[in-house]
């Protein structure tokens, strides 16, 4: 019994369907590892550049010596000069 034109229609209709959510599938999963490495990447950049005064403990998370407040120069120096 040879199959209709329909049935081999729908046949790779289907086909083409599971394909396409295949291919998708693999570039989300691509786009997640691309999206990780990079994110590793920029972790492995020393805050210490970033920030003289900062410190990256892993249980803490991003610590200053100033209790976590960025303090600009000009107020800093406004400061020394009320006093």
């Amino acid at each position: 019994m040879q199959p209709t034109d329909t049935e081999i229609l729908w046949l790779n209709l289907t086909n083409a369907g599971l394909g396409l959510a295949t291919l998708a599938g693999i570039g989300v999963l691509a786009w997640s590892v691309v999206r990780e490495l990079t994110e590793r990447a920029k972790s492995r950049v020393s805050v210490h550049q970033l920030d003289p005064h900062s410190a990256f403990i892993p249980e803490l998370g991003l610590t200053m010596a100033d209790g976590g407040e960025k303090i600009d120069e000009d107020e800093e120096k406004a400061k020394e000069t009320e006093k």
